[in-house]
């Protein structure tokens, strides 16, 4: 009989199970239940074969005659269509899930590249994982993210949603470049929340108030040094957080940012004024024999930028400042820097901006020098006003950008 749609669905189940057959060893199988499946009879090296495309009606006719014109093809090209379909079913259920790609890229990419790769683990971890864990991650497709990122955008969290898309796109990026997945289902989805350039930097009253009520906040000593040593030497949190003392010199009152650790992957010196140098005897009091600046509580590691952040936003009330994030510590300092006169590319030097152009390549000038006297200059100021001996001079706020 030559099937038809209709043809189909009125099959009656009989009492065993029976075969319907259309032509050339293409038919339907009909169980005592009603289940309904495509099948092929064929022959390969002289000996027949079976196989079963899908079940009806999950896949149509027309579907059916495709995987029919597909596995003949195969047959045409000497390849046993049955075998490879096998071998094929065996790869999607062995093919890795959401959370096998997620411990994959964690353990594989991101901790040895990353020095943030605590915050990609978050991430995944607590909003990607919880939805997509048993899926399989080839299985994801560009609604899954949207929906996804939508539902972040909806618990008020907008620029959490455009780090999320950030990480999911690194994840998979990584995937094809393993053969793990052959797309990524984050093509031509654009991050769903507005991020605006913050342009926060402390007055002097603030800088007064913010240092001295560190003391009383709810947080760790760790944490409380850590964001004292960030805000006297300017420099990132991530470096700041993940220093070791085999970094510092006493002798040369240097700290020696590793290429690894570096942002731009150049190794930074950084001059110790005398108010950095006071924080690391008070820090190595408390630090123990770690060799962590600020260890964590939670074995042979630093604590982490997300705990620093945490604490911030905990701590308002002990704090009595609004909107104060520990980056504002750096922008702070570099715009009270530029405000003494210090210039820009001094500044920028501290900072440890990437340069362009070629009179970047051919400096190689180290600056310590400058850097030494301008960080000298700043500790000087910041120790004046945590004491509350504020000065009349203007702060230019958000100058210069200190990511």
């Amino acid at each position: 009989m030559a099937f038809t749609d209709n043809k189909i669905k009125t099959l009656k189940t009989k009492a065993q199970r029976y075969e319907v057959w259309e032509g050339n060893g293409f038919g339907v199988r009909i169980t005592p239940r009603g289940q309904k499946s495509w099948v092929w009879l064929y022959h390969f090296d002289g000996r027949p074969r079976r196989m079963t495309f899908g079940k009806y009606p999950g896949m149509g006719l027309a579907d059916a005659r495709i995987a029919l014109a597909d596995a003949q093809k195969q047959l045409d090209h000497g390849i046993d269509p049955g075998a490879a379909l096998v071998d094929q079913r065996k790869a999607e259920r062995d093919a890795d899930t959401v959370s096998d790609l997620i411990s994959d890229y964690i353990e594989k990419w991101a901790k040895p590249n990353k020095r943030s790769w605590v915050e990609d683990e978050r991430i995944l971890r607590k909003d990607v994982e919880p939805d997509w864990g048993r899926r399989k991650a080839a299985d994801i497709v560009r609604r899954d993210v949207i929906k996804l990122l939508d539902s972040i955008v909806d618990r008020g969290a907008p620029i959490q949603a455009n780090q999320t898309l950030a990480v999911i796109r690194k994840m998979y990026n990584w995937a094809i470049s393993r053969d793990i997945v052959q797309a990524s289902p984050c093509y031509m989805v654009k991050a769903p929340g507005k991020k605006k350039q913050r342009d926060r930097v402390l007055t002097p009253a603030e800088t007064e108030i913010l240092w001295n009520n560190l003391a009383q906040a709810k947080m760790s000593d760790s944490i409380r040094f850590a964001l004292k040593l960030q805000f006297a030497t300017a420099q990132r949190k991530g470096e700041v957080i993940g220093a070791e003392w085999s970094e510092i010199d006493f002798d040369e009152q240097i700290w020696t940012i590793p290429p690894e650790k570096a942002k731009n992957g150049l190794a930074h010196r950084v001059p110790l004024s005398q108010i950095a140098l006071e924080l690391l005897k008070q820090i190595n009091s408390v630090a123990g024999d770690s060799r962590w600046l600020f260890p964590s509580p939670h074995g042979d590691k630093p604590i982490t930028g997300p705990a620093v952040d945490h604490a911030m936003r905990n701590n308002k009330e002990y704090l009595e400042l609004e909107n104060v994030t520990p980056h504002d510590l750096r922008r702070t300092a570099a715009s009270y820097m530029t405000s003494m006169g210090i210039n820009r590319l001094t500044v920028s030097k501290i900072l440890n901006h990437a340069e362009s152009g070629v009179t970047a390549v051919y400096d190689r000038h180290s600056y310590d020098n400058e850097k030494r006297e301008a960080l000298e200059a700043w500790g000087l100021r910041l120790s004046k006003l945590i004491v509350g001996k504020q000065e009349s001079e203007g702060i230019q706020q958000g100058d210069p950008d200190t990511r």
